[in-house]
Formats: structure tokens, sequence, C-alpha cells
């Protein structure tokens, strides 16, 4: 099933992860995953977590990783899809007002970085961004519907992902949201995170690594594996989240490693030739 020579892997140096699925399930590590960070530290490599999850900040995830994971990491690790959209406004709508549907503490971050953030359909914002929301209300979906029905304003997401994985299974993501946003007004969004280039452009950038030095590893393809190739570099898929081994079979985004877990990339990342 994989297409890249599993030697090459020990080559890599820089790790971009995404979390949910693919180290962790809520609060808790996968096996395997702990060792893997290690590994890379041993090897004078690099670990960036590119997760589409924009309900915590970077800072936030900071403070799980070592309360929760026992792990210590910087906020410059973290590529969250709210980061990127933040970003991204921060560019474009530096001086406008802008609706957001999404968390309090998403809400939050894009304020204290100097936004003008509405969250009542207001005639004069120049934007919608919808995010992955814990707290959605019914409320909060008219809203964002009675603002992108009554206006032409661009319409934004910070990522595609259909649902997000729990403890029991999965629960509905930023996609699925707007999926009933778009059934009901016929506007769609242009999604911010993953699979953006840009995510993996940033990392490079950050960490001085090559192209040829870097592996995207991730659970779902059109996300965290369409990422990878957009940004021109290998991939691994671990079926410890959404993607199965049969949805291998006929993809357009295929993985250049496939594995069961965590342990088994591993294994292929110190295993002697």
């Amino acid at each position: 099933m994989n297409t890249g020579a599993p030697a090459a892997l020990k080559e890599k140096k820089l790790f971009l992860f995404d979390i949910d699925g693919t180290l962790a399930v809520g609060d808790t590590l996968y096996p395997g995953s702990t060792d893997l960070l290690h590994h890379i530290d041993r090897i004078g490599g690099k670990a960036y977590y590119i997760t589409n999850n924009s309900t915590r900040s970077c800072r936030d995830y900071v403070e799980k990783f070592r309360r929760v994971f026992h792990l210590d990491t910087a906020e410059d690790q973290f590529i969250t899809s709210g980061y990127m959209t933040l970003r991204f406004l921060t560019e474009q709508y530096a001086d406008s007002k802008i609706f957001v549907l999404g968390t309090a503490s998403f809400v939050t971050e894009l304020r204290k970085n100097g936004l003008h953030i509405t969250e009542h359909a207001e005639a004069d914002a120049a934007c919608v961004v919808v995010a992955y929301d814990s707290e959605l209300t019914y409320d909060k979906l008219v809203q964002t519907c009675k603002i992108l029905s009554t206006t032409h304003i661009p319409f934004y997401a910070t990522n595609p992902d259909l649902c997000c994985p729990i403890d029991f299974g999965f629960v509905p993501d930023c996609g699925a949201i707007c999926n009933m946003i778009t059934d009901s007004t016929g506007k769609k969004p242009v999604y911010l995170g993953k699979p953006s280039r840009a995510v993996v452009d940033l990392c490079l950038e950050r960490s001085g690594f090559s192209r040829k030095e870097t592996l995207v590893v991730g659970d779902r393809l059109y996300t965290d594996i369409a990422c990878g190739i957009n940004g021109e570099v290998d991939t691994c898929v671990l079926f410890t989240g959404e993607a199965r081994p049969e949805d291998m079979t006929d993809t357009p985004y295929p993985a250049t490693y496939c594995f069961a877990n965590v342990k088994e990339l591993l294994m292929h990342c110190t295993e002697a030739p």
C-alpha cells in the first residue's frame, strides 16, 4: 500500500502532525506518540502541530500539552486553522467589521489581536467567518444565514473538516456546520486552514528545513494529506481517525505512506536498515 520507500522516512526531520485522530483523541495520547516526539528531538528534528481545530488558541494548546500530555512545546509550534484565519483577517480586514460564528475563545483571540468582531447580522460587516464551534446555538446559525442572505459579502471558514474525533466516535466539525449554512443560503465558503499550501509553507519558513526533509502526518485525506500534496511534501496517513485502508484504492489524495497507527510509523522511522 505504501508508495514511498520506508527507508526514506529516516531522512525526515520536520514532522507536521495533525493532533485529533493522529497523535491523540481527546485527552488521551495514542501509544507511541510520546516516543515518536522524543525520537524527533533526538535526531535534531522539529515537530509542528497543524490542527484544523480552531476552538483553542496556540497558547491553549501549549498549556494542554504541558498539563494533559506532559509535553513541553512552544506557541510557534502550533499552526491552527484559527491562527491561519487570524493572519488572513489581519492582512485583509484589519480596519473592517467582521461577522464571526465561533467559540468565545476564538472570538476573544481575534479581538485581542485588534480585529473588530461582531456576532450579530450587522449591515456594515465586511465579511463572514465561520469556525468549528463546540458552543453552537441555533441563534448563531440564524444570524449567519441572515447576513449571508441579505448581503453579498465574502464568506470564509476556518476548515472543511466534516467531523471531529472524540472519545466515543465523531461530532460535527466546521465543514458540517458550513454545509448547513450553504444548504440554507446557497453561499459557499473559502476555507483558510488545511488543506491550504500556506500551512506547509509557514512551517518550512519557521523551521528552516527543506521540503525533502518534511513529512505531513494525519488521519484525514481531504485535509491532512491534501495539505501535504498542495505543499509538495511527503505525506503519511494513519488509520486511527477518519481514513480507512479501503479509502486508499480510489482517492484524489493518495498518501506517500500508510500505517495502522503512530507506533508503526515510529518503527519505520527508527528501524535499522
